[in-house]
Parts: C-alpha cells; structure tokens; sequence
C-alpha cells in the first residue's frame, strides 16, 4: 500500500507492522497509536509508538524495511515525505510502569496486519500518565478506549493497587461508569 496524504494514522499502522514482520522483526503498536486504532473519534495522535519484540531474526532488528517505505530516520524519529505522521520505537521490552507484557493482539486488514496492545493494555498503558503524572489527557483517552472495548476490570484494579493508586483507579472507574449509562 502507497504511503500518501491520505494515509491515516491506522493505515500507516498496518503498513509499518506489516513490513516489519515480513523483515522478520515483531513491532508492537503501543502509546497514543494503541489508542488511536481502538477509539480514533475520541483520540487522534500524530505518531506511532512500536516496541520491537526480541524474536527478530539476526543480530539487530534492521530499519531497511522502512526505508524501503519511504522513511528516513531523523535521531530517533522516523518521518516520511508523504505523511505527517512519525514514527519512533522506544526501546523495549514491552512493558506497562514494571510489568513486562508478553501477549499482544494481532489484527488483520486484508493482507495486512497490525500486532498491538490488548485494549486492556492499552488502557493501562494511557493510564499510566494519569496515575504517575496526574496527566488527565491519558484518563481520557483510557476511558475512550474502554467505553469501546471489552476490558478486564479487575485487572485493571489490580495493577492500580499494586502501583498504590487505588484511588485514581476509583476515580477511572466511577468516569467508565457514567460513560456506559449515557
């Protein structure tokens, strides 16, 4: 598929993830992306975050496959000629605050697919800056994507508990409830 203009962040997604996994290398979509795919009328983001899994095939993961896209890395970033969006793969491993992540979800779009946080990660991953930072754009996009997706609640709770931010997770969950019954 043709990087252009028109390529929405989601499309360029599976473009990206697609590529990478044809060169032997796992990218998993997490941040601001994650959430962009799962509730994209309520929170619009201008990049994409990818961890690279440790199961690529050689020594190191190689950038060739975005530069046969049209990226071109710029320090950490990878912008293109063609689109606003950048993208960045912060250094793994995959991980919520200290827990490490080890099962993901795999979408598929035609021929394409895009390996991404479970939406109860994801949420957890967008609460994150609301439970260390107080960082209420993060609640709220924690919220867009849950109202959307089945989540596990309890595990959710658990993880707050664990980071000693039970109240947050109450605050989360009483704004969840009111969302649900509009």
């Amino acid at each position: 598929m043709k990087i252009d203009h028109s390529t929405t962040l989601e499309d360029l997604a599976y473009i990206v993830c697609t590529a990478m996994d044809k060169s032997g290398s796992t990218a998993i979509l997490s941040g601001g992306g994650a959430a962009t795919v799962y509730a994209p009328d309520a929170y619009q983001s201008r990049d994409l975050d990818f961890i690279l899994s440790l199961n690529f095939v050689g020594d190191n993961p190689s950038n060739e496959p975005l530069t046969a896209l049209g990226f071109v890395e710029k320090g950490q970033t990878y912008i293109h000629p063609h689109t606003t969006f950048t993208l960045e793969f912060p250094t793994g491993p995959l991980a919520i605050g200290s827990e490490l992540i080890h099962k993901w979800d795999t979408l598929r779009k035609c021929d394409q697919l895009l390996h991404i946080l479970t939406p109860t990660d994801c949420v957890r991953d967008r609460l994150v800056w609301f439970l260390f930072n107080d960082d209420y754009s993060g609640l709220e996009q924690a919220l867009a994507v849950a109202k959307l997706h089945p989540i596990d609640i309890p595990k959710i709770e658990k993880w707050c508990a664990t980071e000693r931010e039970s109240k947050k997770f109450d605050i989360f969950q009483h704004r969840l409830h009111l969302l649900k019954t509009q």
